[in-house]
């Protein structure tokens, strides 16, 4: 619903009627039609390239068909013609269409039953089909209009968007009353079916602009929001354009342009966007969001590629329409929903009073006499959970002085008392930080946050905008401290409501990603950041301290728990000594339990959960006991085997057997698997009587293990060929591997652990006979492990595609361990540890432990590995000759799957 159609004149250099006309008396329909339509389109794709103006191009091709179907309509014979039309609906009744829109029609009857037009109309649409144009038609009289508008409110808003193109006018129009009538849906109804209609919408995109793969026209803040606005207000204002809400005094002339300004942007983009994938498509894939950043022009800079700015200056407009719709459909809501209703005011100062349940201003200069009223506001809104809004007008006033937020602002003591006021309340904290970013107020009061408004990170991982991940982060910590998250968070819920001042961890949420986008380490220049917030903001030093040390280590705790080995006492020992008190520790937990949770839904399982949960217990535990008194590595194994032992005690085994299986095994496995874990293992070999047959336990994992997942326990004599032998057989049985943990005893047996989860994230299956079937393909293969299974062949999915990251391998030796430590940061695909574990074997390397971890499209994984003499790789040349195996074949990979 632009604000106006430029006049017809412009559009005649695409098609030439005239001649259109002389041709068609000469030669063939079809051919003729059909190059019309192709020559046009070609014509306007061209004037588009050229920078056309957008409207002359939308509008144009709708203007295009029109000619194109009042010549079809005009070849066939409609007997009793005033009593038939053929009407454009829905985006084509408003006259606008893009290359892939959909081309809606209706042939409208009245008076005669349809059966009488019956032969004209196939004949009709059947050329339409030949031209090459893909019809949406259907045929109805008046009556059925009306019946059909009142059971669908889509078809409804289609037929409101109507308009003749041939036959008798009269028809639309009588249909047009008809379906706007009381009878079919009052303006009330209308409404609240449209707001029902774009609450679902929303729903379906996670109520967020900022998604990794929007969509042009159903997202918030996209072209379908736009036309919400205009369907209710022709529906109730009889408008017919934008414009005309600036007569009824819902829009401003500021307001206006910026509007027209928005949806002109997302037509161009979506024009684009249908000319590249050449055909209709209205979602931002990744692979279309590169080449619409390369043909409006966008490089790579130091800041961000290409990609990303093109992709944060849709989000940017995609938040503005946003904050239109939010305001217009307020005001609606006011004049249609609520004019009626019997007016209630409930001062809250002189500045607000609360206004049939809605906040509002007392008075229209309270802004500019009072600015701080402009923080007061999200405080009052904080303070009043049963305020249900603000009023439109009001919005309004704080979009029109929004400019006072300056450097006198910031540094106003009741402005920074205002602030952390807000972060200090009992409720509405996440609720209000939102309404200030949605009404441009957050960003000019932290312009260090305004900087990250709409900027994306082009990647699987992080599937939303900076800002948007941010309000996430402090809406999840709001949330770990109400009761019924208790099961879901149960350590980040106790430890969150015991932390002294949880405005600093919603300080730190605020920050921890403030700097990215800028170039350097977002970590470090955040907490630059933060120390310049808490002086403005009054807080005490050693506060100032522990937030800035969050920001600058808000990563530290999630990197150790994934990438290192929780089970070795010097990784507990290293990781306290960096946090150095439990505070420290609470307040890291609940920051990186938060950031993971809003960066990527499906990041955060039980296995995850698990891993850092663990970390947190082990840590706290050596802080409690003391940095200078760590537990040794005797005391570890001696405690882990003394535990063992009294559970096997309890089930009957042997203490004697026992001690003779522990005798082989080695220190390495009593460090690393736990109590529960030695016993049932132990349990498992001293009852397996077939030797020469590999012995597969399955079973889920413990709390200190991986929870949520599986465990496969692999008891067998260590073979070269094991651990690829192992993982292609889990790839062919579409199983994940999660973690791997393996062991070769001091008698030449492999006590290898895999923990493992389906291809979509999900604990396997309980079924009893799925469990045996994945067992014994276990035996059978690794019966023979030289010969393990071909590495699956198998559709690497879309979204991977999109991003070929190109594999990094990383080698060093660690003298601690005695062994080589192979770091892989690659693309994420099937069958990649199974790739993996073939070029170990070709190399002759011997595994000996590895930590998986995969960060959305990529994966980072560490493997321990020594040569067939159990010694470090130290020979720089077969290191780079490993090195460059592992890139040539796992790049190769990624691009034959391309």
């Amino acid at each position: 619903m632009s604000t106006s159609v430029p006049p017809t004149e412009h559009f005649s250099r695409y098609l030439d009627v005239d001649d259109l006309h002389r041709t068609l008396e000469q030669e063939a329909t079809i051919k003729t039609l059909k190059t019309a339509l192709r020559s046009s389109m070609t014509a306007m794709n061209e004037a588009f390239r050229n920078g056309e103006d957008i409207r002359h191009l939308v509008y144009g091709r709708a203007w295009v068909l029109d000619q194109i179907l009042t010549q079809a309509w005009a070849r066939f014979d409609w007997p009793d013609h005033d009593r038939v039309a053929l009407v454009a609906v829905g985006g084509y009744g408003r006259g606008e269409l893009h290359p892939y829109s959909d081309v809606d029609i209706l042939i409208l009857i009245d008076g005669v039953e349809p059966t009488s037009f019956e032969e004209s109309i196939s004949r009709f649409l059947t050329l339409l089909w030949d031209i090459g144009l893909e019809i949406g038609s259907s045929v109805r009289t008046i009556e059925q209009c009306y019946q059909e508008a009142r059971n669908d409110i889509t078809i409804a808003t289609n037929l409101i968007e109507s308009r003749t193109l041939i036959g008798n006018p009269q028809l639309q129009e009588s249909m047009y009353e008809r379906v706007t009538s009381e009878g079919a849906w009052t303006d009330k109804e209308f409404f609240r079916a449209k707001l029902a209609e774009q609450a679902e919408r929303h729903e379906r995109t996670n109520n967020t602009e900022y998604n990794l793969e929007p969509n042009l026209k159903t997202s918030p803040g996209g072209l379908r929001d736009l036309q919400t606005i205009g369907w209710v207000a022709k529906r109730h204002f009889g408008a017919t354009y934008i414009r005309d809400l600036v007569d009824h005094g819902f829009l401003t002339e500021s307001e206006l342009e910026a509007l027209n300004n928005g949806e002109l942007y997302l037509w161009t983009v979506r024009y684009a966007l249908h000319m590249i994938s050449n055909r209709r498509e209205d979602r931002l894939l990744f692979d279309h969001q590169r080449s619409l950043a390369e043909f409006f022009k966008y490089e790579d800079d130091k800041g961000a590629l290409a990609v990303e700015q093109f992709m944060s200056k849709y989000y940017r407009v995609a938040k503005a329409m946003s904050e239109f719709n939010d305001m217009l459909l307020q005001y609606f809501d006011e004049v249609i929903l609520r004019a009626e209703e019997q007016q209630h005011i409930r001062p809250i100062n002189s500045r607000f009073q609360i206004h049939n349940d809605y906040l509002e201003v007392t008075y229209d200069k309270v802004f500019e006499h009072h600015p701080f009223a402009l923080m007061e506001l999200f405080v009052v809104m904080a303070q009043h959970r049963d305020i249900k809004g603000v009023r439109a007008s009001t919005i309004r006033l704080i979009r029109d002085h929004r400019h006072l937020v300056d450097d006198s602002f910031r540094n106003d003591i009741r402005n920074t008392s205002l602030f952390m006021e807000l972060l200090r309340s009992e409720d509405g904290v996440s609720t209000e930080l939102k309404r200030m970013n949605r009404y441009g107020i957050l960003g000019r009061y932290l312009p260090e946050f305004g900087r990250i408004v709409g900027q994306m990170q082009h990647d699987l991982f992080h599937i939303y905008t900076v800002d948007a991940h941010t309000l996430k982060v402090i809406q999840k910590m709001r949330q770990f401290r109400h009761r019924d998250h208790r099961d879901t968070f149960p350590v980040a819920h106790r430890v969150v409501n015991h932390l002294p001042k949880i405005e600093l961890l919603y300080i730190a949420g605020l920050y921890h990603d403030i700097a990215k986008g800028r170039g350097g380490d977002h970590s470090e220049l955040g907490g630059d950041d933060v120390i310049a917030f808490c002086e403005r903001h009054h807080i005490g030093k050693w506060d100032t301290q522990l937030v800035a040390w969050l920001v600058r280590n808000h990563l530290k705790m999630s990197m150790t728990a994934q990438r290192r080995d929780l089970s070795d006492p010097q990784v507990i020992h290293t990781f306290a000594e960096q946090v150095g008190d439990i505070i420290h520790l609470d307040y890291l937990y609940v920051l990186t339990v938060a950031d993971i949770n809003a960066t990527n839904h499906t990041l955060w399982n039980s296995w995850r959960a698990s891993l850092l949960r663990q970390l947190y217990m082990e840590t706290k535990r050596a802080l409690r006991r003391g940095l200078e008194n760590p537990l040794n590595k005797a005391e570890r194994i001696e405690q882990a085997q003394h535990e063992a032992l009294q559970a096997l005690s309890r089930k009957g085994v042997s203490a004697e057997s026992t001690h003779a299986l522990w005798e082989g095994l080695g220190d390495d496995y009593f460090l690393r698997e736990d109590p529960r874990s030695i016993a049932n293992h132990t349990q498992a070999i001293l009852e397996h009587r077939e030797a020469n047959t590999p012995l597969i336990t399955l079973e889920k994992t413990s709390f200190r293990s991986h929870e949520g997942a599986t465990e496969i326990f692999i008891y067998t004599h260590d073979e070269p060929h094991l651990f690829a032998a192992t993982v292609s057989t889990l790839d062919q049985l579409h199983l994940s591997v999660q973690d791997a943990r393996i062991i070769v005893s001091d008698n030449g047996y492999a006590l290898n652990n895999y923990t493992v989860l389906t291809e979509d994230n999900l604990p396997l299956s309980d079924n009893p006979d799925y469990l045996n079937t994945v067992r014994q393909r276990l035996i059978e293969e690794l019966s023979h492990p030289e010969d393990y299974p071909d590495i699956v062949q198998r559709r690497v999915p879309r979204q991977l595609k999109a991003f070929a990251t190109k594999t990094r391998v990383l080698i060093s030796n660690d003298p601690t361990l005695q062994q080589t430590v192979l770091e892989v940061i690659t693309a994420d695909r099937p069958g990649l540890l199974a790739r993996i574990g073939q070029i170990f074997v070709e190399f002759g390397i011997t595994l000996r432990k590895a930590k998986i971890a995969n960060v959305g499209e990529r994966v980072e994984d560490f493997f321990f590995i020594t040569d067939r003499n159990d010694q470090p790789i130290s020979d720089p040349e077969l290191c780079q000759k490993l090195q460059q195996a592992i890139c040539h074949q796992l790049d190769q990979h990624v691009q034959h799957s391309q």
